[in-house]
């Protein structure tokens, strides 16, 4: 399975961005999807996930209320609308796609900078 990430750029403080991975190479369906993200000299860390058919829907306490992760099976598409930004949350931002426990399959990051 390939992931491609894009939509990430520059931002001021309170806005929005919505994230797109589209994946090749395999049953989509069949994966959990989820959004990791590492900061600047930080480590590699969760964001959001959705299982694979849509009915449960995981994000990190610090992105609850601000963050929604969606997909569109039918596009082999996962998103992630990124609202009221904040400069902490400047970081690359991966894809990531699991059929088990371990997330196996990475797309290249995007990046998101959030300005003050």
């Amino acid at each position: 399975v390939q992931l491609q990430a894009s939509g990430g750029g520059l931002v001021q403080a309170g806005g929005s961005l919505r994230l797109s991975c589209a994946a090749s190479g395999g049953t989509f369906s069949d994966y959990d999807m989820g959004w990791f993200r590492q900061p600047p000299g930080k480590e590699r860390t969760f964001v959001a996930s959705k299982s694979w058919g849509g009915g449960s829907t995981y994000n990190a306490d610090s992105v609850k209320g601000r963050f929604t992760i969606s997909r569109d099976n039918a596009k082999n598409t996962v998103y992630l609308q990124m609202d009221s930004l904040k400069p902490e949350d400047t970081a690359v931002y991966y894809c990531a796609g699991r059929k088990s426990r371990t997330w196996i399959y990475w797309g290249r990051g995007t990046l998101v900078t959030v300005s003050s």
